[in-house]
Formats: C-alpha cells, sequence, structure tokens
C-alpha cells in the first residue's frame, strides 16, 4: 500500500531546508533560525499541516540534543522553566482554534524585533541585572504557547535566557531539555485537534532521516565556537525570524 504522503516537489524545495535549520538550531548553534521551519514549509502548504508534519522530526531532534547536551544544562533554571512552558502550550491548545496562526506569527515577530532593538540601542553590561522572574515566566509562558501554535517557541524564551550570560554549552543543554518537554506536550492536543493525520505523519516519516545531519552539524560547531560569535549568531537567527514572522503576520 502507497503511504499518502505530500508528494509536491515545491514543497520538499522548502521542507529539507527547514528540517536542516531545525537541526541546527537544536544545538544552540544558531539557535533562532529554528523558528523559521514552519514558515518556510508554509509556503506551500498550511501553518497547522506544517506543524504537525515537524512533529514526529522535532521528537527525534529533541531526543539527539539532550543525549549530546545530557550533563551540561542549568538544572535550576530548567525547574523554573518548565512549567510555565507547559503552562503555555496548554494555552495554545485551547485557543489554537480560535487565533489566527498568523496574527500568532505577527505578534512573535514584532516582540522579537523591539527585543532586539533593546539590545542595540542599550547594549548589555557586566553589571546589568538579570531579567526577573515574573519577566521569566511571562516570556517562557509565551515560547510555550507559540511553540504549540507555530513552533516558534525560541523567540520568546531566548529573550529571557540570553541576558542571563550562560555559557554556551549550558545555554544549548537548558533549551534542548526545555523543548523536549514543550514539544513532547503537544502531542495528545495536536492528536485531539486532528492533525496527526496518516499523510503528515507519513511525510515527517521522508523528512526524518535529515533530522540527525542537522543535529551533527549543528552540535560540531557549537563545541567549538567561541561564545561571542555563538550569541551573535543566536541574534543574526532571531533577527531573521523576527523579520519573516512579521512580514507572515502582518504584511503577507
Amino acid at each position: 500500500m502507497n503511504l499518502p504522503i505530500v508528494t509536491d516537489p515545491f514543497f520538499y524545495a522548502a521542507a529539507v531546508p527547514a528540517v536542516l535549520l531545525l537541526g541546527v538550531s537544536k544545538s544552540g548553534f544558531g539557535a533562532g533560525f529554528g523558528s523559521l521551519a514552519v514558515p518556510l514549509m508554509a509556503l506551500a502548504v498550511t501553518v497547522p499541516q506544517a506543524a504537525a508534519i515537524l512533529m514526529p522530526v522535532l521528537l527525534l531532534m529533541d531526543l539527539l540534543g539532550i543525549a549530546a547536551f545530557r550533563r551540561d544544562f542549568d538544572r535550576a533554571l530548567l525547574k523554573f522553566m518548565l512549567p510555565f512552558g507547559l503552562l503555555g502550550t496548554l494555552v495554545g491548545a485551547l485557543l489554537f482554534r480560535l487565533l489566527s496562526a498568523h496574527t500568532v506569527a505577527g505578534i512573535v515577530g514584532v516582540s522579537t524585533l523591539l527585543f532586539l532593538a533593546q539590545r542595540l540601542v542599550f547594549p548589555p553590561r557586566p553589571s546589568d541585572p538579570s531579567p526577573s522572574r515574573p519577566v521569566g515566566a511571562l516570556l517562557t509562558t509565551l515560547s510555550g504557547f507559540t511553540s504549540f501554535i507555530a513552533h516558534a517557541g525560541g523567540p520568546p524564551v531566548n529573550a529571557y535566557v540570553i541576558p542571563l550570560r550562560l555559557k554556551p554549552m549550558a545555554f544549548t543543554a537548558t533549551m534542548a531539555y526545555f523543548f523536549f518537554a514543550v514539544n513532547l506536550s503537544k502531542w495528545i492536543p495536536y492528536a485531539w485537534l486532528g492533525l496527526l493525520d496518516l499523510q503528515n505523519l507519513a511525510t515527517s516519516m521522508v523528512l526524518l532521516p535529515l533530522a540527525p545531519v542537522g543535529v551533527w552539524l549543528g552540535v560540531r560547531i557549537a563545541r567549538r565556537i567561541d561564545a561571542t560569535w555563538f550569541y551573535r549568531f543566536i541574534y543574526a537567527g532571531m533577527f531573521l525570524t523576527g523579520i519573516k514572522l512579521t512580514w507572515d503576520g502582518f504584511i503577507a
């Protein structure tokens, strides 16, 4: 029996680089670029379908990420963030049918660009205080919410964690564990919403071999890159993501 996969060549022209970018971002290097995956794939399919196709791919990437960085995560930070991230996915599940994915994309895009503008106009100094816990709770909840709607949870949580000035490996490992839990929590709601149909799952299986390739590339770079350049790439990824999501939300 032939599986009912997506056969449009244009879809794969968008999906292959999207999955590779997502894999590289899972290593921490290029974090932020991963939020471009759904917008890229949405050039060929709907946003909900793109998000559903990526679910098994994300699970494999998350498992590879936590295996590669299992000893480096910040336990206290992760313990604080996880409840709020899971709360965000719950809100996303309840509001999924009410909110347009384009509206959510626009909000995330503008918020990301405002954060980057603030960092440019007021460059961080070593003496600057870390973000407050209430700010962290809000941004982490927003991350879980936007992750549920369009797998775009990176920019909000980055806006909280980057000012904490973690070492690159600690940053990467903590994000790997955080998004493993967040993405795992989305499976039952996605099934409840009818997104995990046979065609989406079969198409995901076609893309699955690309997952370890992207993660492997990112891990090799992340273990060798200087901290300054590490965060510059994160800012670059967030900038491109902000531009793309803002375009999708308010212009396209």
